[in-house]
């Protein structure tokens, strides 16, 4: 054991709920010392010591988390206990007590609260995010999304300057009516027709020039704004595929189809029109606040005197609009996942009959977003109308101003007309700004969204030396363990070792971890401890691409993709010739079915392959890994959905394939791995036995109480 302070703790955790089941809710904190672990309420230390403990673990109670203490003899223990946003903290600090006690070292320097809540504010991280859409850093996140627009920032700086020249020259037009009215329409005397034509003729060309620049305008801001949401799409859609299961799994699809889709598209209408628009609104206010300070700086004062009170109201309640729109975001992605799941599962939902439940379900959730949409408009009708009603008293002081002055002779009816269109001209901007806090709100929760993929932490990622080798040798797996972020250990100081060529079963129980360790051999998760090597070479030194080009698996659960049977098949290997994808078709008893449909290979198999029976997609998942031609073949219960005809077939060919190929087989049907060249049980979490069929059968220990059970099973039946 590793020498530390006695008086320093290794981990410390923080807790909301008190230390017992029965006591009443309170606060403490749990200290953990080698030898023991020291819990403190108000007033009191509970001690308990850590010898007879051999492991820790987190639960869910009723309505609370636990963190507990799995003792060699006795019960449970029951160290504390805290609220669902707690949970998180007690798997974190499972996984490092676990981690301390297995290797017998209680040094650590990690913040379990680290991660869970956020620094600034103390609130817990949205489900699967590091990033607390409170206290994003929305600056920085403008000035990225500006970096991810560098290539065609040529095309925003000239749709600005068009907005430029577009508002200087609509503040011609005033003058130009001014003109028309006093000198020619008001004139005393018959006006000189080439005169009057020529005043006609420039307010026709000034609103043709105005026409014509804006429509370059607005091409320029959609070649902009359409490239730019392109590319960002791309770099999302490609941080969601580098993102390993655990950290994709966190987040359901609704949310990550909004964050593609939706969010996006509420950026490229910010982009396209609300960005645009805000240049041009912010440039006519200073233009025409100018024209109208020059000719009477008073009048001017009293017409945009409302203007801080409006904007202040709306910067005060900032917080409170943005918390709205994140609920409503949220209640957009879950609406979007039930749909997602009840289109992709309608099979299922049509074997049970439940439309009409998935029908209510459905309602219910677009309900809740109708709500909560319609509050928000709700919102914004009341605000709407003061803001627009305050912005607009300056209008009164207008007509009493320009009513004394014509009265009175001070202004001509020319004048009158130009500066009542100044003033038209400044209100529109002032009332579009007073709608600008809504519109950048909802921009903003989606930016903070994207963003928060964006910057998601790889943690399945390429080293910076990791090598594009092809793997080979035996695969070689020391003292690995790995746990879930709920903090349960699913393996424990695993050991085994794959010779080249070895066709290795894997074996146990429902739940030890038998798909979890074929995860691990292909690196869809790294372990918490130990290594994995192949032929020597740590995995995590082999770029990912280059060790899954050498693996060929099929899956527990068959995934076929909507397209043609050849296209499924050929999946695997792009730019496989037709016999390629045919032999491997034969072998896996794809053709006999195939030659039977009516466009034989190019039939349209469905989303997920709904057209083909459960032995049908198994068999096609089996011809695209043989296809792929690997040099380890993984099989997680490749031959479960086939009856036990077509399984002889296929393990007949499976079996002409195995020899020269390591091969890594789960089955639910224990009689298909007689062939295996060893098998591995699993019990606990750990490897309980190792051994040919023969040899674990002699043995009469798991293995044979598995093997005897479904033999019991089979004469049940």
């Amino acid at each position: 054991m590793a020498e530390t302070k006695k008086n320093t703790p290794y981990v410390s955790v923080s807790f909301d709920l008190g230390c017992t089941v029965e006591g009443a809710r309170t606060e403490g904190k749990a200290d953990f010392y080698p030898d023991r672990i020291e819990i403190s309420t108000v007033g009191s230390v509970r001690t308990v010591e850590t010898k007879n403990i051999k492991a820790y673990k987190c639960g869910l109670g009723v309505g609370c988390a636990m963190l507990e203490a799995e003792c060699h003899e006795g019960p449970d223990i029951l160290i504390c206990r805290g609220s669902m946003e707690k949970n998180d903290t007690f798997a974190n600090a499972v996984k490092v007590l676990n981690r301390c006690l297995e290797a017998g070292v209680f040094e650590n320097s990690e913040d379990i609260e680290e991660g869970v809540l956020c620094p600034k504010c103390h609130r817990p991280f949205p489900r699967g995010s590091k990033s607390c859409p409170h206290c994003a850093p929305k600056g920085q996140y403008i000035k990225r999304l500006w970096d991810i627009a560098k290539p065609y920032r040529k095309f925003i700086y000239l749709s600005v300057l068009l907005y430029f020249v577009i508002a200087g020259i609509n503040l011609l037009l005033p003058y130009f009516n001014r003109v028309l009215v006093d000198d020619y329409i008001r004139a005393e005397g018959l006006p000189k027709v080439g005169q009057y034509v020529l005043a006609v003729a420039m307010i026709l060309i000034v609103n043709f020039a105005s026409r014509l620049l804006g429509m370059l305008r607005t091409y320029t801001q959609l070649k902009a704004s359409n490239k730019l949401i392109v590319r960002l799409r791309a770099i999302i859609f490609d941080k969601i595929q580098h993102l390993s299961l655990a950290r994709v799994s966190k987040r359901t699809s609704g949310e990550l189809m909004n964050r593609v889709t939706e969010d996006t598209g509420h950026i490229q209408q910010f982009i396209t029109n609300d960005f645009g628009s805000l240049i041009e609104q912010v440039l006519m206010l200073l233009g025409v606040g100018t024209v109208l300070f020059i000719y009477d700086w008073r009048l001017a004062l009293l017409i945009i005197a409302p203007m801080p009170l409006v904007i202040l109201s709306h910067r005060l309640m900032w917080s409170f609009l943005r918390a709205r729109y994140g609920r409503q975001w949220h209640m957009g992605a879950v609406a979007n996942t039930i749909l997602h799941d009840i289109f992709s599962g309608i099979r299922v939902v049509k074997a049970f009959g439940t439309e009409k439940a998935e029908r209510a379900r459905y309602d219910k959730s677009i309900k809740e977003e109708c709500e909560v949409r319609a509050s928000n408009e709700t919102y914004f009708a009341v605000i709407n109308p003061v803001t627009s009603f305050l912005m607009g008293v300056g209008e009164f002081f207008l007509l009493y101003f320009v009513g004394n002055a014509i009265l009175g002779g001070e202004m001509t009816f020319g004048e009158m007309q130009q500066f009542s269109s100044y003033v038209s001209l400044i209100y529109g901007p002032l009332r579009w700004i007073a709608m600008m806090p809504r519109r950048i709100t909802m921009t903003m929760t989606s930016v903070v969204k994207v963003f928060d993929v964006i910057d998601e932490e790889c943690d399945v990622e390429d080293r910076a030396d990791a090598k594009a080798i092809e793997p080979a040798g035996e695969i070689e797996i020391r003292n690995m363990s790995f746990g879930y972020e709920n903090g349960h250990t699913v393996l424990h100081n695993i050991n085994l070792n794959i010779k080249p060529g070895e066709m290795i079963g894997i074996v146990g129980r429902s739940g030890v971890g038998k798909s979890t360790l074929i995860n691990l051999i292909m690196r869809m998760y790294d372990p918490d401890s130990g290594s994995i090597s192949i032929g020597g070479v740590d995995i995590r030194d082999i770029t990912q691409e280059a060790l899954r080009r050498q693996m060929g698996v099929v899956l527990q659960e068959t995934m076929l993709f909507s397209g043609t049977l050849y296209d499924n098949i050929a999946y695997s290997k792009p730019g496989a010739t037709p016999d390629e994808v045919i032999t491997a078709a034969k072998l896996a008893g794809v053709h006999k079915f195939a030659v039977k449909l009516a466009d034989g290979y190019n039939t349209v198999i469905g989303e997920k392959g709904y057209t083909l029976s459960g032995g049908e997609r198994q068999r096609v998942a089996i011809a695209r890994a043989l296809l792929h031609n690997p040099r380890f073949l993984i099989l997680d219960e490749a031959t479960s959905a086939l009856d036990t005809e077509t399984e002889k077939d296929i393990q007949d060919a499976l079996q002409q394939l195995i020899s020269g190929r390591t091969t890594i087989a789960i089955a639910h049907r224990l009689s298909t791995l007689r062939n295996a060249t060893r098998l591995v049980v699993l019990d606990h979490g750990e490897v309980a036995e190792v051994g040919t069929h023969d040899e674990l059968m002699r043995k009469k220990g798991i293995y044979f109480e598995l093997v005897m059970a479904q033999r019991q099973m089979s004469k049940m039946g």
